[in-house]
């Protein structure tokens, strides 16, 4: 079944032409990319399919009876009510129909079966319905449903009476998107979803999205997210579009040879009109071969000319240079402590030593502290405690994940010239051009870039500065995918030493010699990239569930030098079967008294039951008691677990 079809799409922005005759199809479980440089219109076309911008021309054809669910680039969720209340408001309807439950079984309760026989059997009807249509609709599971959306964004241990209007913009906007997947919509339209999310919560939204019932349009600078969930592919390029088959990595190799096939096509044909040409000048005006000549002009006038392919877009071009190597050690911190607010340490006791030519990442879960730790080593916030000793000539070069530099009102020629006034304009000029800035593009306001013309701007500033030691902060930030990988092959080929902090999964494998993880109090380091981390951190769980296995089935607890007396492993394994017999009975307690529901559900469809109002009273009142029962219980089986 075809949920959205996209026909011969038009739309200008003023005279600016954006997007031309685009053709877009999405089918019933499909999960479909949309690729392309920033300002090629991706975004553009997510508003127009999700109804919030007008177009030109062409046709978008949605059946009626399919549901839409769309989520902008850095959406907040802005509220007054709790996490809680907030999504559950999601489910008004199955609440609604809840309390009509409660209603109908009240009215049952209480109705004179002896006068009023038909309507007790309206009642029982309504009621049937709307029971059989609570459950289809999951109205026994949509607060689980909700608990295990909050769980997979991160919001485990925040305490859902929080208000939304009390969060930052990062939890707001995953939160936005926790709503949005808790509608169930047949197709998510989703613009750049894995903003804001740290590598344990994309892992988690990947899984989310393969095991999806509905299908996903999703546009996203994320490759390895790209190469996990989606199907199909379209490339936004020169205003057109262009579909391919699989995920990402398999778009740019059938690209790739779309572009060598086109090409040969395209030179074949010209090196043939080139020779029916030769022959038509050459032999039209021979009275022996003036025939033929006609023949090939009008083959020729009938030939349907190819156009050369496009070459690729022009991209980004830039490396990074040093003016002066340093030593062998480059920074050792001992014994750091770092803080917010200068008073309460989010990090404490983290020591570690960066060496020459090492490229290492800096992971962990969003608020532990990563970029704080970048900043306290460029001296923008002070130590709690402890210190830094750098090495011999050592210069820094420092990239912010804000550009919060870059807001000033100067335009774009001067905020790199001023810096750097030695130079010539044509120098600067080069350079910016390298950075995709040509023409009247370098006399633009800087306040007035997009977030992607930002981040470039802010890389060639960072590369006139020749540091050899760089420290960088999210810096694949707004860039499009073929910007990420100039960066990628660039920084590859530096000759520094580079620490930096990145969600880019793909990024950080690429250039990646060695990982930190940084926890509150510790900071391990893995000797490998980014796959090798992953490698080791799959072991160690594996580990600790063996560990965990073995333990529970005998505990062996170390006391001082020696083993636990007998006497004592004696203690610990009958509290241990004590613990698993209570396990085994609150099981038996929940079947049996699910059993005794059943059994009463069923009581209250015989007639000569439902027709005593007493006895349907006392039913209800004993499933209650019964379903409260069942909730204590599941409690104390969860503390147990």
């Amino acid at each position: 079944m075809i949920l959205l079809q996209v026909n011969q799409l038009t739309k200008y922005f003023g005279a600016d032409l954006i997007l031309s005759n685009i053709k877009l199809e999405v089918q019933m479980r499909e999960k479909v990319a949309l690729v392309g440089r920033n300002g090629a219109g991706k975004s553009t076309l997510l508003k127009i399919i999700a109804g919030l911008m007008s177009y030109d021309s062409g046709e978008i054809i949605k059946p009626k009876d399919v549901t839409f669910g769309y989520l902008a680039q850095d959406t907040g969720l802005e509220s007054t009510l709790s996490i809680w209340d907030e999504m559950l408001s999601v489910f008004a309807g199955l609440q609604k129909m809840e309390k009509e439950m409660r209603s109908v079984e009240n009215e049952m309760a209480t109705i004179d079966h002896a006068n009023e026989h038909t309507k007790f059997e309206r009642l029982m009807k309504e009621y049937d319905r709307l029971q059989n249509e609570f459950k289809e609709q999951g109205g026994y599971q949509y607060e689980a449903d909700v608990r295990s959306i909050l769980h997979g964004l991160g919001f485990a241990a925040f305490d859902y009476d929080t208000k939304i209007s009390t969060l930052s913009g990062g939890q707001k906007t995953r939160l936005a998107l926790g709503k949005l997947l808790l509608t169930k919509p047949d197709l998510l339209i989703l613009d750049e979803p894995t903003n804001h999310l740290d590598i344990e919560t994309l892992t988690w939204l990947e899984q989310y999205l393969q095991n999806y019932p509905g299908s996903l349009l999703v546009v996203s600078h994320d490759r390895y997210f790209l190469d996990k969930i989606v199907n199909e592919v379209y490339e936004i390029s020169r205003t057109t579009s262009t579909k391919f088959n699989g995920n990402y990595s398999q778009y740019l190799v059938q690209k790739a040879e779309n572009y060598e096939r086109d090409l040969k096509n395209y030179e074949r044909q010209q090196d043939e009109v080139a020779k029916m040409q030769d022959f038509i000048q050459r032999n039209l005006a021979r009275a022996s071969t003036t025939k033929q000549a006609q023949s090939r002009r009008k083959k020729l006038e009938r030939m349907e000319m190819l156009d050369r392919p496009s070459g690729l877009e022009k991209s980004a071009h830039f490396q990074f240079n040093i003016d002066r190597q340093t030593g062998n050690d480059v920074l050792k911190a001992e014994n750091i402590s770092v803080s917010y607010d200068a008073v309460n340490p989010i990090i404490s006791n983290i020591n570690f030593s960066i060496n020459r030519g090492e490229s290492i990442a800096l992971v962990g879960p969003n608020g532990i502290g990563k970029s704080t730790l970048l900043k306290t080593i460029i001296k923008q916030i002070e130590l709690l405690d402890g210190s830094y000793r750098f090495g011999s000539n050592v210069q820094i070069g420092y990239y912010d994940q804000q550009q919060a530099e870059l807001t000033s009102t100067k335009r774009v020629l001067n905020e790199l010239w001023d810096e750097y006034p030695q130079m010539t304009e044509k120098e600067i000029r080069t350079v910016l051009g390298n950075f995709l800035f040509s023409g009247d593009d370098v006399l633009k306001p800087v306040s007035t870039l997009s977030g992607g013309e930002k981040a470039r701007l802010a890389l060639s500033k960072l590369m006139l500065q020749n540091a050899n030691f760089l420290i960088l902060d999210e810096p694949t930030n707004h860039l499009d995918l073929d910007s990420k990988e100039i960066l990628e092959n660039a920084l590859i080929d530096y000759p520094g030493t580079i620490l930096f902090v990145s969600h880019d999964r793909y990024f950080i494998n690429r250039i990646t010699t060695k990982v930190f993880e940084l926890s509150k109090d510790q900071l391990i380091e893995y000797l490998g990239d980014y796959d090798y981390y992953l490698e080791k951190k799959a072991e160690a769980f594996e580990l600790e569930q063996l560990e965990a296995a073995e333990k529970k089935e005998v505990e062996t607890t170390i006391v001082e030098a020696g083993k636990l007396s007998y006497q004592q492993e004696k203690e610990m394994k009958k509290i241990e079967r004590q613990k698993q017999r209570r396990i085994e009975e609150i099981e038996l307690q929940i079947s049996s008294l699910e059993e005794k529901i059943e059994q009463n559900e069923t009581l209250l469809c015989d007639p000569t039951v439902y027709q005593d109002h007493e006895k349907v009273n006392e039913i209800n009142i004993e499933n209650e008691s019964f379903h409260k029962e069942i909730e204590l219980l599941m409690n104390e089986w969860e503390e147990m677990h």
